[in-house]
């Protein structure tokens, strides 16, 4: 931040000069070499001179007092010791440790020390905060949460009023607050002893948000008070209960104030990985053992197609895992995320999920990887599929990602059993060692009688189809891919896992469609070859492409990178809020050609 002298005003008053000050809360550690500052919006490590300490004893009463631009106008320019304080005043002002406000007393009211730690400009929050006003909208009036939640506003500047709804249900409340522009507000609501907090919305995302967020909560989730106890603040709660409205009112009113204030939202300020940028969450609490954090959430009200701003594609395996994460949240999830559970691991890794009977004969569907994290990837685009509507769609992490899904299956049903196309000799990819560790685990280790057969698609092209067949008639596993040996490396991983999985058939794995995704940002040594699942997929990483490209002249489907559905194609409502919750999300959903399925 720059310091600034305005010039006085038509009728002669100079307005005050503009000072910086150290952010109130910043702590310092001296080292022995430097100096470590950390503040609520930033921290800073300076070392490499002994004399840090010292210089940091000249000017750190200065920084908290706005004695700093007193302080530089009496040190000589181009001096040694100016030249050192500009340094480390800089360094302040770009890791946001400084404030700036106008010269004099520093305000020390709660309200002003809280914006002076949290605002990039406290004068224009306090400006916005000043002409707000606040209004508590509950169902009856003097319940516990809305007093609660009116007194924490009251706390942080905003006069308050209070009006009653009676078409809101027990136990939850609506937070506004009205000023120069329309009005923002938060939901809160106690479900047992479990509770939430929306992101600030409007009034109809309010209530819809609400009303979905009951609903998966329940009368009974975690936490929930036993049979015979009121909700928390009424006659027969449990122990604790104050406590947890309170922290439930806070939070809320916490929100709403840094919305009214200009403020970033709450929810993005302990750096959780799991809260995806972009994205509003919703804070979850429980009562027993009192706690609260934030969730990613989209709620109904939230996923209109044309105002929605769609994440970008993932372009890591852990950030799509990130997001499988959040879509599969347990408490407020669109989708059921596929974990481990009880399921072996060995030969094979396996990751499974629970869906709805009539999606799903047998309700489990269970899939496996050469690694699990790529098991719950898989597990979790199939399970989106069969939710979105059987094979009429396929779900990726990315374009490339779901084209390649995609563009495999198209060429599996193209090709059939491969009856008729030209055998490839098993000299060309019995070597593989990846073929040779899934064909002898299947065969030897987990004793299936089995035979295994590659197949060239077309000749000219580097595609190739692998089958294997046991006694049954349909194949115990297929692949299509680049090599042959490739081909007959996840061919004979998909029987693996089928045989694993045991049970109804679990997804087709999608062979090296999520290798780029794998590999990318993924450090491979020197010494990991083919024989390494890391260096396998990096290997087939680089085939991806121009295979991608070979598949679409073999099976002429036609397949764009985003496809404009489900959000807007024929499909029930479901499949439709389902669709644009997944692009949300930053997945790609693409329609299936009739031709291909």
């Amino acid at each position: 931040m720059s310091t600034a002298t305005t010039t006085a005003p038509a009728y002669g008053l100079a307005a005050p000069r503009t000072v910086r000050r150290l952010r109130p809360g910043v702590a310092v550690t001296p080292l022995r070499q430097g100096l470590h500052l950390r503040g609520r919006r930033g921290s800073v490590t300076l070392e490499g001179s002994a004399a840090l300490p010292a210089l940091w004893r000249l000017l750190e009463e200065p920084l908290r007092d706005g004695g700093l631009e007193d302080l530089l106008d009496g040190t000589e320019p181009g001096s040694p010791l100016r030249a050192a304080l500009d340094t480390l005043v800089g360094q302040l002002d770009a890791h946001d440790l400084l404030v700036a406000g106008p010269a004099g007393p520093a305000d020390s009211g709660p309200v002003a020390q809280w914006l002076a730690v949290t605002a990039q400009r406290p004068a224009d929050a306090a400006a916005a905060l000043a002409t707000a006003r606040a209004e508590v909208v509950a169902g009856a009036p003097g319940s516990p949460l809305a007093d609660a939640a009116g007194r924490a506003l009251a706390r942080g500047g905003l006069p308050v009023s209070y009006t009653v709804d009676p078409a809101l249900p027990p136990g939850r409340v609506l937070l506004y607050a009205h000023g120069a522009g329309p009005a923002r507000g938060v939901a809160a609501g106690l479900c047992g002893g479990s509770g939430y907090a929306t992101a600030p919305g409007s009034a109809a995302q309010l209530r819809s948000d609400a009303a979905a967020l009951e609903a998966r909560l329940g009368s009974a989730g975690p936490g929930a008070a036993p049979d015979g106890a009121g909700e928390p603040g009424e006659p027969g709660a449990p122990e604790g209960a104050t406590a947890f409205v309170a922290l439930l009112a806070g939070a809320a009113a916490h929100r709403l104030l840094c919305a009214a204030a200009g403020l970033p939202d709450p929810a993005g300020e302990g750096e959780d990985e799991r809260l995806l940028p972009g994205l509003p969450a919703v804070l979850l609490a429980d009562g027993r053992p009192l706690r609260a954090d934030y969730r990613t959430w989209l709620g109904p009200a939230r996923l209109d197609p044309d105002r929605l701003t769609d994440l970008a594609p993932a372009a890591t395996l852990g950030e799509a895992l990130r997001r499988v994460a959040a879509l599969g949240d347990a408490r407020c999830g669109a989708l059921p995320e596929p974990h481990p559970a009880d399921l072996r691991q060995l030969p094979v890794p396996l990751a499974g999920c629970e869906l709805p009977e009539a999606v799903r004969p047998g309700g489990s569907l269970v899939g496996g990887a050469p690694r699990l994290d790529l098991a719950r990837l898989e597990v979790f685009c199939r399970a989106a599929e069969l939710l979105l509507g059987e094979d009429g769609f396929t779900v990726g992490a990315n374009p490339d990602h779901a084209r390649g899904r995609a563009l495999r299956r198209a060429a599996a049903r193209r090709f059939g059993p491969a009856d008729g196309l030209p055998r490839v000799a098993e000299a060309r990819w019995a070597g593989h060692p990846q073929v040779r560790h899934w064909w002898t685990t299947l065969t030897d280790r987990l004793g299936v009688p089995a035979r295994l057969e590659v197949f060239r698609a077309a000749p000219g092209e580097e595609v190739y189809r692998a089958v294997v067949r046991g006694t049954a008639p349909e194949p115990l596993g297929d692949a299509v891919e680049a090599t042959p040996g490739d081909a007959a490396a996840y061919a004979a991983l998909a029987a693996v896992a089928a045989v694993s999985a045991g049970g109804p058939a679990g997804p087709r794995p999608s062979g090296g469609a999520v290798a780029p995704l794998a590999a990318a940002g993924a450090r491979t040594a020197a010494w990991e070859d083919r024989g390494w699942t890391g260096g396998w997929l990096a290997d087939t990483a680089g085939r991806e492409g121009p295979f991608q490209d070979a598949l679409h002249r073999l099976t002429g489907t036609a397949l764009p990178a985003r496809a404009p559905v489900p959000d807007r194609a024929p499909v029930p409502d479901r499949a439709r809020q389902l669709g644009v919750t997944l692009r949300a999300f930053g997945f790609t959903v693409l329609r299936t050609p009739e031709e291909v399925r």
